[in-house]
């Protein structure tokens, strides 16, 4: 699956009753997950033996996991649920009638858009396993690390830039509704001044 080499293939059903037993999980977090997976299969693993590439001080080993959906517009909540409970470092496939997408929670959970199953892939770039997932999370998360900033400063950049740029958006939209030349100008100039923020993260 993903392209990746045929010594990482498995195929290991992940039963959800062994999942809510081994976590003991309450009757609303189990009907959630039920709502939206029906089948949880372990695809992959990945480890030094496997494809010659070193462990790293903080990645040993991760799983692909495919997660089969009952629907497309499922509780995002499920998956960073599920990413939580399983202590491993987790690719999800999560697939719909041959559609799927790729899924990674790394400090949130971020995935990429629909794409047919058949055509995906992911490559495994780094010297050893700490660098192979973090470019499979920056490739994942659409994150482009800016120089002298770790992965994860650069996600957490990233997150204030969005809540900054959609202040702006608000207070220019309130700006434009605005009647009061007064009122109108201090918008402006507090979204200015946010402008100028979102230019130095």
């Amino acid at each position: 699956m993903l392209g990746l080499p045929k010594s990482t293939e498995m195929s290991k059903q992940l039963p959800k009753k062994a999942v809510y037993a081994k976590f003991q999980m309450n009757t609303a977090a189990k009907e959630k997950i039920d709502a939206d997976i029906s089948r949880i299969t372990i695809v992959n693993e990945i480890t030094p033996t496997k494809i010659n590439i070193p462990a790293g001080e903080e990645v040993g080993s991760f799983f692909v996991l495919l997660v089969a959906l009952k629907k497309k517009d499922f509780d995002e909540k499920t998956v960073a649920t599920l990413s939580k409970l399983i202590p491993q470092n987790i690719l999800f496939v999560l697939e719909f009638e041959g559609q799927s997408k790729l899924a990674i929670y790394h400090t949130k959970l971020m995935q990429t858009d629909w794409k047919p199953t058949d055509s995906r892939t992911i490559e495994l770039r780094g010297l050893n396993l700490d660098k192979v997932w973090e470019n499979i999370v920056v490739d994942i998360g659409g994150v482009s690390i800016a120089d002298g900033n770790t992965l994860d400063e650069q996600i957490a950049a990233d997150e204030r830039r969005q809540k900054v740029e959609k202040e702006i958006a608000k207070l220019e939209k309130q700006a434009r509704a605005e009647k009061q030349p007064k009122k109108k100008f201090e918008l402006v100039q507090k979204a200015n001044k946010l402008k100028k923020e979102v230019e130095s993260i």
